[in-house]
Parts: C-alpha cells; sequence; structure tokens
C-alpha cells in the first residue's frame, strides 16, 4: 500500500515531501552580522526599520527547538464532536484530501510557517513557495465587518512594543487547522503574535478561536531561525505533482500484530534525523504508552502499529528499527513514498 507522507507530522518536521522548496546555496546575504568564521552571527541584535520598530525582514524556516512545544500544544487541541469525526475520517484516508496533497493554500495551519518576510512601514509580506502570499496590513484599517472568505483569511496588524500583532479572519472553510485533518468553520479568527529577539530568529504565539469546531481556544508556539545565505527558487505544485496517484488504501489497512512489552522497551528513546532538503537536525521521540508505541515531538503524539516485531506503522509511512550487533537498536528507518529516511538514536 503506498502511504502519505506529504501530510504526515512527521514528515513535515523532517522536511521529506515531494514539493520541497528549491533554494539557491552559497549565496551570501549581503549586509549582514557574521562571526569571524564568516558564518552568519544569528545571535547578533535584532535589526530595526527606520522608524525604529523590528524589522522582521527575511528567509524563515521552523526551529527544531519549538516543535517540541508546539506538539504539546497540539496534544491539548479539543475539537467539537464533529470535528473530530472528520479528523478520523481523514486520518484513516491517510490524509489523500489534505490541502497540500489536492496543491491548494494551507490557510491557517500551525504548519504554515512565515515563509519570507517582507516589510515595509504599512505593509508586510509573507512569501511562501510558488505563488502563495500573505498580506498583513500595518496602515491602521479594522478587519472588514463582512470579509469575503478566502483561502489564506485578511490580516490586520498593529504594534504592541516590540511584537507585532497580527488578527486574522475571513478564512473560508476549505482548510485544515493542522496536519491531523482537523476542520474549521468561517468564524475562524486568529491572532499571532509576532517578535524578534535577536538577528536570528523569530518567535511566534498563534492563538485560534473557532466555536464552531473547538470546545476552546488553541495555542500553539512557534520558533523560526533564519536561514541565511539562501534564496528560494520558484515552485509550482501543480507542475509535477505525483504523489496522489499512489495515495491508496485505508490507514485500517494496516494489521497489528502482538509486540511483548520488553521489546517495545528497546525501542523507546530519543532519535536525530538531518533533512534532507534543508540540513537541519530533527530531534523526535519515541515512547511506551500502555501496550504500544507513539512518537512525540514533530506533532500531535500519535500511536504506531506493530505490523511485525520491528515494523511499525503510523503517520502515513513504516518506521522500521534495525539493531545493533550488542542487541541495542542504532536507528529506525522512516520508509515513504518519497523515500528512506534514517535516524540515528540518540
Amino acid at each position: 500500500m503506498a502511504r502519505n507522507l506529504v501530510l504526515a507530522s512527521v514528515a513535515l518536521a523532517l522536511a521529506i515531501p515531494s514539493h520541497a522548496p528549491a533554494q539557491w546555496l552559497n549565496y551570501k546575504t549581503p549586509g549582514i552580522p557574521r562571526t569571524k568564521d564568516g558564518k552568519p552571527d544569528l545571535s547578533a541584535p535584532a535589526p530595526k526599520t527606520a522608524d525604529g520598530k523590528p524589522d522582521f525582514t527575511g528567509l524563515w524556516q521552523d526551529d527544531n527547538a519549538g516543535r517540541a512545544e508546539t506538539s504539546k500544544a497540539l496534544d491539548r487541541l479539543k475539537p467539537l464532536p464533529w470535528a473530530a469525526k472528520i479528523a478520523a475520517e481523514r486520518r484513516e484516508n491517510l490524509w489523500k484530501d489534505a490541502p497540500g496533497v489536492l496543491c491548494l493554500p494551507e490557510g491557517p495551519s500551525v504548519n504554515a510557517g512565515v515563509g519570507k518576510i517582507v516589510q515595509t512601514p504599512n505593509l508586510l509580506l509573507m512569501l511562501f513557495g510558488g505563488t502563495l502570499y500573505r498580506e498583513i496590513f500595518l496602515d491602521g484599517r479594522d478587519l472588514p465587518e463582512d470579509p469575503n472568505p478566502d483561502w489564506m483569511g485578511y490580516s490586520v496588524g498593529h504594534w504592541e512594543g516590540d511584537t507585532l500583532v497580527i488578527v486574522t479572519a475571513g478564512f473560508n472553510d476549505k482548510t485544515w487547522l493542522d496536519e491531523e485533518g482537523h476542520p474549521h468553520t468561517e468564524a475562524l479568527r486568529v491572532t499571532e503574535r509576532l517578535r524578534r529577539p535577536d538577528f536570528g530568529h523569530l518567535e511566534m504565539t498563534k492563538t485560534m478561536v473557532d466555536p464552531g469546531a473547538l470546545a476552546e481556544p488553541l495555542t500553539v508556539p512557534l520558533k523560526f531561525e533564519l536561514d541565511a545565505d539562501t534564496q528560494p527558487l520558484e515552485y509550482v505544485c501543480n507542475e509535477n505533482e505525483k504523489d496522489r496517484q499512489h495515495l491508496v488504501g485505508k490507514a485500517s489497512d494496516e494489521k497489528s500484530v502482538a509486540v511483548a512489552p520488553e521489546i517495545l522497551a528497546k525501542y523507546a528513546g530519543a532519535y536525530l534525523a538531518i533533512s534532507p532538503t534543508s540540513g537541519r537536525p530533527i530531534d523526535f521521540a519515541i515512547k511506551v504508552d500502555g501496550d504500544h508505541l507513539v512518537i512525540t515531538g514533530v506533532g500531535p503524539t500519535s500511536p504506531l502499529i506493530p505490523v511485525s516485531q520491528t515494523d511499525f506503522a503510523g503517520l502515513g509511512m513504516h518506521f522500521v528499527f534495525e539493531m545493533g550487533d550488542t542487541g541495542v537498536v542504532k536507528d529506525v528507518i522512516l520508509k515513504a513514498v518519497e523515500g528512506d529516511l534514517k535516524a540515528a538514536r540518540k
């Protein structure tokens, strides 16, 4: 059975989607602080605009250090019963109708990131792969009373000290809140609080309020790191999309087998993979929860279904544990349609 890597939470975190944006490498960003060895000085003071506001301009990648915090927040997500049912159906269908798989905008998803920011006094732009973008108006206007529902919503921002507060409304109901497939209604309202503590880092707190889909507001912390000396290339999802034809079967097609507790315990631990697209380290953990394994740190805590004594299915892929000569697990191979990735045990 072919499996969906693109929208699985661990796949997103491990950055091995089939549509990873291409980037120019080895192009030095001019005018930025650097260390003695010529690398970008990410700990230097944050830059300011001419009017003294923090300047968020730059290309930003999600920061691995913030993923565990985000995962914990998503574990506390409390959808209403109808929304939980839809998410379960989407999980059963291996997320094959996810916006990203359909080459559609991801909207307010917690994984949408901030992309490349271009900041002016009255307008902040977030540019994403392909032709996708967000406009955040900083000219003092209010949100429209009855905005036309669209994919990315309508955003206005204001400053509270060095924090930019962005409020967005006017979403359609075709996008997802997260990679697990939780839906939202057109009443969704998102508030983002964005700050730049130093040159190389952004911190955001995103709060989603939707009385029609969530029992209470969902707040997730997000962190980003400046991807200096890099320039993204054009990417158009529909131009070479080859995933959807392989997304067949159901999650329930995986038939579990019994695995003894002492064997499960051998697989528990912290693992480290290196993203093949960005070169960044990706940390996640596998734990024993009762009579099964779960994966944490890359999205909501998710179960792994044993299909053999060493092979576990979950998040749209397979996790195959490899033992060393001493009988201790040395790594786990993540197998998916787009290829395999090895994560070493720490």
